[in-house]
């Protein structure tokens, strides 16, 4: 549905949090104490969500809740699933249970943040995602940085916005979505060999995106690269043929 693909497309701008569970062997339903069923709900209903199912995730996590209102993971989890969906409304109700449950979670922390961000609420969304990223005990301290860093892009705040995703790929230099903005802030400060190059660090650990065939084609015709750059032009229209970038790259004159 156009709708869902749209909240899709926001959703990749930013980084989600969710917990990976390994499904497990259950024992027989004779002895299965009421804790362990709603455990076992909540990891079918993350992992269905992995596999984009979003009605059956949907189901098993209402009955992870039905089972331990206080499941703060169910409603993290429950919460980005209705992002998903594009109920926002929902979305935020469940995000800021899970956080009133457990205070202290960093994975939270980071989810509500970028939700606030991305629905306009910087200044609330930026104090929980600078807590994240600030905070030493955040083994993944480069997701935080990198949401907070495209919340300042939608602050208008660029140069700030740069000095995250540094920070973030201090943390982790291979860290695609990270590189991935680089690579556009590089090309519109007119830095296109820095945007190459960010460009080549990002398909070490990642597979192009629209945008980064378009900021590609865009840098090395600036370079006057014109056969590498007519190159990245055919990928796009090749890969992502209904995508805004192919759109703009077809109205581009002498492109």
């Amino acid at each position: 549905m156009p709708v869902q693909l749209e909240a899709s497309k926001k959703l990749n701008r930013f980084t989600p949090v969710l917990l990976a569970v390994m499904l497990v062997a259950c024992g027989s339903a004779s002895n299965a104490k009421h804790d362990d069923a709603g455990d076992i709900h909540f990891q079918l209903g993350v992992r269905y969500l992995s596999m984009n199912k979003l009605e059956l995730a949907k189901e098993n996590l209402l009955r992870a809740l039905t089972n331990n209102s206080d499941n703060a993971q169910a409603h993290n989890a429950l919460a980005f699933l209705y992002e998903k969906l594009n109920q926002p409304d929902k979305a935020k109700d469940h995000y800021e249970t899970a956080l009133n449950l457990v205070p202290n979670d960093l994975a939270v922390k980071n989810n509500l943040g970028r939700f606030l961000c991305e629905h306009g609420e910087f200044e609330d969304g930026m104090a929980l995602l600078s807590e994240a990223g600030s905070n030493p005990l955040n083994d993944r301290q480069w997701l935080a940085l990198t949401n907070a860093g495209r919340c300042q892009l939608g602050m208008g705040q660029k140069q700030q916005a740069e000095n995250y995703f540094r920070q973030a790929l201090q943390f982790n230099k291979a860290y695609a979505p990270a590189l991935a903005e680089m690579q556009k802030m590089a090309y519109e400060k007119s830095d296109f060999w820095a945007a190459k190059g960010f460009l080549q660090r990002y398909l070490g650990v990642a597979g192009h995106t629209s945008e980064t065939l378009w900021f590609a084609a865009q840098a090395e015709r600036a370079l006057g690269n014109k056969e590498l750059s007519k190159q990245y032009k055919n990928l796009l229209l090749e890969k992502f043929p209904l995508s805004t970038e192919a759109k703009k790259i077809l109205e581009l004159n002498g492109f």
